[in-house]
């Protein structure tokens, strides 16, 4: 089974094609975000989170301190990298367990940051959802009611959109929030190919 990344940068609306993907095709859509904020929660995976940044992170048996979180890593590259290494071969363990129950030709891994990640090498193919800076700017200040300030500091943590746009094997521009039929036109050129 083919396993086919799905990035882009905040507000670009990576979210929203997965969707219609999903709906017009019925490709199964594996949505790594949510699947990670699952995995501080594995046995195994709180215990090492615990004695590596103590109990903190959790407010109770089923609840993170998200806050507490950004705070630990923000700025603190060791920090982050200690995280990212204790989630990540757990989400990578489930991504594969959930791919092998699925009937589907191939599958979506929806992820931010594929490239910054250097998580490329784990697909067969990575489709790059873009939009223009004002447009993913707008869609992220409407989404997380924040300010231009807040997007900006988010955006510092992905790389360019220019430079991931040719690191891609697809693109699909996404610039119109109403224009649901030009987006699923780009969706079946590339789902043709699978």
């Amino acid at each position: 089974m083919k396993k086919i990344a799905v990035t882009g940068s905040i507000g670009s609306g990576k979210t929203w094609v997965c969707e219609l993907w999903k709906q017009r095709f019925g490709v199964p859509v594996y949505n790594s975000d949510t699947a990670a904020k699952q995995m501080y929660f594995l046995p195994e995976v709180r215990q090492k989170i615990v004695q590596r940044f103590g109990k903190g992170v959790y407010l109770s048996d089923s609840e993170l301190d998200r806050k507490h979180i950004a705070d630990m890593v923000f700025g603190d590259e060791t920090a982050r990298r200690d995280l990212e290494g204790i989630l990540y071969p757990a989400l990578f363990v489930d991504f594969a367990q959930w791919t092998e129950s699925q009937t589907a030709p191939y599958v979506l891994f929806e992820s931010a940051l594929v490239f910054e990640k250097r998580l490329e090498k784990r697909f067969d193919a990575v489709v790059m959802v873009s939009a223009s800076e004002a447009t993913r700017l707008r869609r992220a200040m409407a989404r997380d009611h924040c300010d231009e300030a807040t997007v900006r500091a988010r955006m510092s943590k992905q790389w360019p959109e220019e430079g991931k746009r040719l690191l891609a094997d697809y693109v699909i521009w996404h610039e119109n929030d109403d224009e649901d039929e030009a987006l699923l036109e780009q969706i079946e050129r590339i789902h043709n190919l699978f």
